[in-house]
């Protein structure tokens, strides 16, 4: 690795530790372990050309899909990103982890958790972090540790480009009112060589990991910044868009009034962004989502040219969506469709190619998933999600497992007021402080956009009933705080 890395071994004596962890070469021989390349995406929503969308280029990600499962339903846990990653990496929902916010770490409330990456290690694999998995301030914290855990990894690297270091300070920035960049509507085409930004500085050391551990049973993590805000990604990629062929998402005042009040958050309605600014953002966004596929291409092209996609488990996840306007709404923070649903694709050995799985899936899932394809031991009994694998091996098998998003209102360490959200393959139900602050039930088959609130429709009583009865027996099996 480069020796300007920010390399640490994590404990004095690690090396020695890894070598006693490491399992005989008899042993290697008769259970040979599958790799895993998990790939980590800041703030990106379905809008990729193999979920179907007609504008945005994903090559790469296309390619992956077409190697393996992509899942049409998969769903965050919290779409925000300490809380919905904290939930990924533990296998656990936010109201065991206690994490609500961006400020909290899970082992505040679960010191003794055995994440996904420390499981691997306890089952003698090397595992190692390049850029963001658990959260840092983006871009605040770029180049740092942010809120790591460092008992998951052998070995970290933070990389940071010129988009961080030069950059930041010369952005068009729609919503200067907002309070942190990292919050805010902005972008800069970037001059910049490529190689200089902060996200291909990491997809060059995640490629010198896999040829230095080609040989070692491995889970190596690579989690990117892009297409988080600031949007600052070489000029070539937004030249690709054009502001006039995009269009912003039509907004009508009297869509505030769908729902009850907390299930929205930008404020005021797209940030009182006008028609011109939306649609430079939506370009920006694209520019960022494209950047962020090739990075992820140039990973996925050394793993096949190293000849270890074989016998390497890959896995696509994003934290959470992304609104690009839809009910006035941007960002995350709502449990609407477009902050929720996100991106999952595993490909790989023992995995089925080229297949859409239509079952809704949740974060929650990837653990025991991992647990299974790998052969893992020792795992938490605690897990929260279910297996995926046999709709890795048979995408249209039968599965009734709905997934649960959840959100708060208020501050990180007390919140006022917290919304659940059950999503199965046609509806969702969502109940805000157990209903006393309002409730929302959408049908995507006729209502795919969510315009019409069925849940004070008479004739949806039978369905609603349904769903309520779900919801609230999954969260309290998760942990759900008494709202009383």
């Amino acid at each position: 690795m480069p020796t300007t890395s920010r390399r640490r071994f994590l404990k004095s004596g690690a090396s020695a530790a890894m070598v006693s962890m490491m399992p005989s070469a008899a042993q290697a021989q008769d259970r040979p372990r599958k790799n895993v390349l998990f790939i980590g995406v800041d703030d990106l929503n379905t809008s990729l050309k193999c979920y179907g969308h007609k504008t945005v280029e994903s090559p790469n990600l296309d390619k992956l899909s077409g190697r393996g499962v992509r899942f049409n339903a998969a769903y965050c846990q919290y779409p925000l990103c300490n809380p919905s990653r904290s939930s990924l990496m533990t296998g656990m929902a936010p109201d065991r982890t206690r994490v609500y916010g961006n400020q909290r770490h899970f082992r505040e409330s679960l010191p003794d958790a055995v994440s996904l990456g420390q499981l691997f290690r306890k089952n003698g694999y090397y595992s190692a972090r390049v850029g963001k998995i658990y959260h840092y301030n983006n871009p605040e914290q770029i180049g740092t540790d942010g809120l790591d855990d460092p008992i998951t990894w052998d070995w970290t690297f933070d990389p940071c480009g010129v988009d961080h270091l030069k950059e930041e300070s010369l952005v068009t920035n729609f919503t200067p009112h907002r309070p942190t960049l990292g919050s805010t509507i902005t972008f800069y085409p970037s001059p910049a060589k490529e190689e200089e930004i902060t996200d291909a500085i990491g997809a060059k050391a995640v490629i010198q990991l896999l040829e230095q551990h080609r040989k070692d049973p491995f889970f190596i993590a690579y989690g990117l910044y892009r297409p988080h805000v600031p949007w600052i990604v070489p000029s070539q990629y937004f030249d690709r868009y054009s502001v006039d062929q995009i269009q912003a998402l039509p907004f009508d005042p009297e869509e505030l009034h769908i729902a009850p009040p907390p299930a929205y958050w930008t404020q005021p309605p797209n940030f009182g962004m006008n028609d011109s600014q939306q649609r430079q953002a939506i370009r920006a966004y694209y520019a960022a989502t494209t950047f962020m596929d090739a990075q992820v291409g140039k990973v996925l092209n050394a793993l096949e040219s190293l000849g270890l996609a074989e016998n390497t488990i890959v896995v696509f996840w994003a934290d959470h969506g992304w609104a690009l306007g839809r009910h006035g709404q941007w960002m995350k923070q709502t449990l609407f469709e477009d902050a929720t649903r996100v991106p999952v694709m595993l490909a790989g050995p023992g995995i089925s190619h080229g297949q859409v799985c239509p079952r809704t899936i949740e974060h929650l899932d990837i653990y025991p998933t991992l647990v299974e394809l790998c052969g893992l031991q020792g795992a938490p009994r605690a897990l929260h999600g279910e297996s995926l694998g046999s709709l890795l091996r048979d995408p249209m098998a039968a599965w009734s497992k709905p997934a649960v998003t959840q959100v708060t209102r208020g501050t990180d360490e007390h919140p006022s007021l917290f919304g659940y959200s059950v999503r199965t393959e046609r509806y969702r139900y969502t109940s805000w402080q157990d209903g006393y602050a309002g409730e929302e039930l959408y049908d995507y088959q006729s209502d795919p956009d969510e315009s019409k609130n069925l849940a004070a429709d008479p004739a949806m009583r039978e369905v609603k009933l349904v769903l309520q009865t779900q919801l609230h027996a999954i969260t309290a099996a998760r942990g759900k705080p008494s709202l009383s």
